[in-house]
């Protein structure tokens, strides 16, 4: 059980050029570093690796994939990413590291070891190529680095065995001319932004699956109307039955149809499970970073709602999670595809950023908290009145029931 309030860790996933999560990188927050005076930088960095894999665990974090940890000059020194497993870290070199003597010395003996080292917002200076010789990835940032630039870099180091990340990359055209470039690594918004085309018509399957999201969140859901529409749909009709036959829901008898599986649903949880096979089923050319993050916030709201906010909305704060990457899995604009599907007004108010209300204060503690934008994130938290520890307990069993629910089912 989580105790400690001072430790957060949120994550940011970098993908390769198929669009697979290759690792994420952990984003620190604790007050004690936030009032750091200076005195023992070691200790500190110390400290807040130390709290986080053992509050939450790396597993839970990463799920075998990379974890990228920044680090100081100090604890580089001091040898202190060696405390962690190589197969699971790498080691982020700040820009701010000065690669004197010792710091090469440290970097040399990591990459020894076998552990995976990156040059984090890179600029390149003469003074830099001993880090460059022993490093396997540098980071571009693209929001400071001008576009010449951005290709000179692999053109100079061409000679050298490196892989280069572009990070802060925000848009679809940015992906696609970094993925052009030759980068190999990408970790910014893109993926979670929609390719709008305002007159693109949808494929039937997809428009079956927004006719069944629709369904669902009338005042008065129709039972036999949605099971109409499941059973046109092979995809959806097994996907069911499959989710309510999994151990999440524990049934001691093999559920077979359809209407069996409606009745022991009930609305709220037949609202919520059919939304996640719906938006699994429309994301099948997407990453699958969307469904995953798509399902983390949807139970990281619930939980927040369900401990502190409005405990009889729960299912509504599920919603309002699920449905924030619907844009980008349907490319219409969110407003376009609200007004198809009939949300409460807060919650419709909240994803389209209209109206400062609850729902729409959850929804950005939601979204600072997974970017580590830790002062925002303080403020929605105070304004909401949670308690920090509540906030990464909800965070960290939102993540072990996604994962879970993903490998479990699909």
């Amino acid at each position: 059980m989580i105790k400690e309030k001072d430790v957060h860790v949120a994550r940011q996933p970098i993908f390769d050029v198929n669009l697979n999560v290759f690792a994420y990188e952990l984003l620190f927050r604790s007050s004690f570093i936030n009032s750091y005076d200076g005195t023992d930088g070691d200790q500190a960095t110390l400290d807040v690796i130390n709290n986080s894999f053992l509050l939450i665990g790396i597993d839970t974090l990463t799920y075998g994939k990379k974890a990228f940890i920044n680090f100081t000059a100090n604890s580089l020194k001091n040898n202190i990413p060696a405390m962690l497993p190589k197969e699971i870290l790498g080691v982020e070199i700040l820009e701010t590291v000065i690669p004197d003597k010792e710091i090469i010395e440290a970097c040399r003996k990591l990459k020894k070891n076998g552990y995976l080292l990156i040059l984090d917002d890179f600029i390149f200076h003469p003074d830099y190529l001993p880090l460059i010789e022993l490093a396997d990835i540098i980071k571009v940032d693209f929001r400071i680095t001008p576009p010449a630039e951005r290709r000179n870099l692999i053109q100079r180091l061409d000679g050298y065995p490196i892989k280069f990340l572009a990070e802060k990359v925000e848009t679809q055209e940015e992906f696609q001319s970094a993925r052009h470039l030759g980068y190999s690594y990408f970790q910014g918004y893109f993926f979670c932004k929609p390719l709008v085309l305002f007159g693109k018509n949808l494929p039937g399957y997809k428009t079956n699956y927004l006719h069944i999201l629709k369904e669902i969140n009338q005042p008065e859901v129709d039972f036999a109307a949605i099971e109409t529409i499941i059973k046109q749909d092979v995809s959806l009709s097994y996907n069911l039955l499959k989710l309510i036959n999994s151990p999440i829901f524990g049934f001691r008898t093999t559920i077979r149809s359809l209407q069996q599986a409606l009745a022991l649903l009930g609305q709220k949880e037949l609202i919520k499970w059919i939304s996640l096979i719906a938006l699994k089923s429309v994301a099948n050319d997407k990453p699958g970073e969307l469904i995953l993050n798509s399902l983390i916030r949807a139970k990281f709201a619930e939980k927040l709602a369900q401990e502190k906010i409005w405990r009889n909305r729960v299912s509504d704060a599920f919603l309002m999670g699920m449905f924030s990457h619907i844009d980008v899995l349907l490319d219409r604009p969110m407003l376009q595809i609200l007004s198809e599907i009939p949300l409460k007004d807060d919650i419709r108010q909240a994803l389209l950023g209209q109206e400062h209300n609850d729902f729409s204060v959850l929804y950005q503690l939601i979204k600072t908290y997974e970017a580590g934008e830790w002062e925002l994130y303080i403020q929605y938290v105070e304004e909401l009145g949670i308690e920090e520890n509540l906030v990464l307990q909800a965070y960290r069993e939102s993540l072990i029931w996604a994962h879970d629910l993903l490998l479990a089912n699909y």
